[in-house]
């Protein structure tokens, strides 16, 4: 099935080069003369590279065919991440470099996707949002605006930013597109 550039939306994912590429983020512009351009900030799936690309809008590409298939984090030993299917308890590993990002997110027992492609298991797709426990921070100023934020740190190694309320040893709830905070869980 072709796809247009003019048809990009966040997610997508098609044949670029004879490589599997997801696009990110995509801008349209309209220069004052020529025709309209795509802007697209694009993961090559197979290596994890990141790439910012320029499109003539009429550009047709291939879809990408990823298959997902379920899988529930085990364990961790000496930087590879093991997964099982919990119908067929066939084990997965997936190297960090594959995991990327998405290592900080990783709890015990986290269901998550395998994005694979011809058979080749490419990452994974994490939910949304996870909750993550708070390792260390620092306790709240007293008398600080409550829209103020300091640093902490969660117990999957992960640095962000959290409002003076929280405190060590709560749960919170953390966006995975971004790493940010999302809310007490």
């Amino acid at each position: 099935m072709a796809i247009e550039a003019g048809d990009f939306r966040t997610g997508l994912t098609l044949l670029v080069d004879g490589d599997p590429w997801q696009v990110i983020d995509f801008q349209h512009v309209k220069p004052g003369k020529g025709a309209a351009i795509l802007r697209t900030k694009m993961k090559n799936l197979k290596t994890g590279a990141t790439q910012e690309r320029n499109f003539n809008a009429s550009t047709k590409f291939d879809a990408a065919t990823i298959d997902k298939k379920s899988v529930t984090y085990s364990y961790t030993a000496d930087n590879t991440y093991y997964f099982m299917d919990m119908e067929t308890f066939e084990t997965y590993e997936l190297s960090e470099e594959q995991i990327g990002f998405n290592k900080y997110f990783i709890v015990d027992g986290l269901e998550v996707n395998l994005m694979m492609y011809e058979g080749q298991i490419l990452t994974i797709s994490v939910p949304a949002t996870v909750d993550l426990v708070v390792a260390e921070t620092s306790p709240a100023i007293k008398g600080a605006p409550s829209t103020q934020t300091k640093d902490a740190v969660t117990d999957t190694g992960l640095t962000l930013r959290v409002p003076q309320f929280i405190e060590q040893g709560e749960t919170i709830s953390v966006s995975t597109a971004d790493g940010k905070y999302s809310g007490r869980a």
